[in-house]
């Protein structure tokens, strides 16, 4: 099977060292599933599934559709309208703990405005319309700006109590070690978007309050395992994919470590020089530009239980990384011929994948 050209590239590129993840050490995978194409929007980024098997799923260029298990579209009315460029625009959405008694959803977006595009978390009500109501604002990034790289992942914690905010760091690198700056860290907050009082630094106020961890580049994965962990996978530069452990009050060395190097050719220390910042559980190089996190939990693909889902953009794969005595582990790589920017799981046990494309398909994967 050839590889996408990206993929090579990014091979061709990486300097002679050793790897976490190379090309004779990625498993040979026959998929398990057959893929069935259910729909196509417009650069979809993410969803989010309801009890009943619809979903909500978001267009980065602006947009949030209700979709079916049969594939037809309804667009909710009232979504945010972002500032749409590059890797900005309308991107997570998440249900509410509570969705069931709430109808509560969360949404991540690059808001317009002078200064520039802002990240931005909102709450509102899904109301049967479809449309959104109450949409409320709950955090804001400021200072705004930012070329790429927003992150906008979102997870609650098994409690329900706690939402937890992933900032990328926007292509402006240079001001992650501002403590007052949100980009590159993992927020905490409740759910209506107040500062929990547990938070490492929640006395200092503004930005420090919030900061759960610090050091990431482009996290596009966040999620909880079903032992209570929390991971999350970003995109390295220049090679060194990570996937993390989030731990309380963590720094994750990003722009002082990584295991991958400049995109013009500059070194950067790796992770074990810094022994002091928290290093990867699991790395790539060559790159598989991870998009997306769910752990699987269903009938039919029993062989993944507890498994994490990857999507993958430049290796165009569905990547599943298990477990053993809590150390992650790629044990398969199914090419998927299409960039994968998302990956959840269906009530029913289903795993369904966005392609990132302008045209991009939403895909069922059910078991052969």
């Amino acid at each position: 099977m050839a590889l996408p050209l990206l993929f090579a590239l990014a091979l061709l590129a990486q300097p002679a060292q050793a790897q976490n993840r190379q090309i004779g050490e990625r498993p040979d995978a026959t998929p398990p599933f057959s893929v069935t194409e259910v729909a196509r929007l417009e650069s979809p980024w993410a969803m989010a599934f309801l009890p009943d098997g619809r979903m909500l799923v978001t267009q980065r260029p602006g947009g949030l559709f209700l979709v079916t298990q049969q594939g037809d579209l309804t667009e909710v009315v009232n979504a945010p309208e972002p500032h749409a460029q590059g890797q900005n625009g309308l991107l997570d959405v998440a249900l509410a703990p509570d969705f069931d008694t709430s109808g509560l959803v969360y949404l991540t977006y690059t808001a317009p405005g002078r200064n520039g595009n802002a990240l931005t978390l909102v709450r509102a009500r899904l109301t049967d319309a479809p449309a959104l109501e109450e949409v409320t604002e709950l955090w804001r990034q400021d200072p705004p700006g930012g070329g790429g790289h927003p992150g906008a992942q979102i997870a609650f914690d098994p409690s329900g109590e706690y939402l937890f905010l992933a900032v990328g760091d926007r292509t402006e690198h240079d001001r992650l070690p501002d403590p007052d700056d949100p980009r590159g860290k993992i927020l905490r907050l409740h759910l209506d978007g107040s500062t929990p009082a547990d938070n490492p630094m929640a006395g200092e106020g503004g930005v420090r309050a919030l900061t759960w961890t610090t050091g990431h580049r482009n996290p596009y994965g966040l999620a909880f395992a079903p032992d209570g962990r929390l991971w999350e996978h970003e995109m390295g530069p220049r090679g060194g994919d990570e996937m993390n452990l989030i731990e309380r009050g963590g720094n994750y060395g990003w722009p002082l470590v990584s295991n991958g190097r400049n995109y013009g050719g500059s070194d950067i220390p790796d992770h074990v020089t810094r022994p002091d910042l928290h290093a990867p559980a699991l790395w790539w190089t060559p790159v598989i530009a991870p998009a997306g996190l769910s752990f699987y939990s269903g009938a039919m693909f029993p062989e993944w239980e507890g498994a994490a889902l990857i999507g993958g953009l430049a290796s165009q794969a569905l990547v599943v990384v298990q477990f053993e005595n809590g150390v992650p582990n790629e044990t398969a790589r199914y090419y998927m011929e299409a960039r994968i920017r998302d990956v959840a799981v269906a009530p029913d046990g289903a795993v369904w994948l966005i392609e990132d494309d302008v045209d991009g398909r939403l895909m069922r994967l059910t078991a052969d």
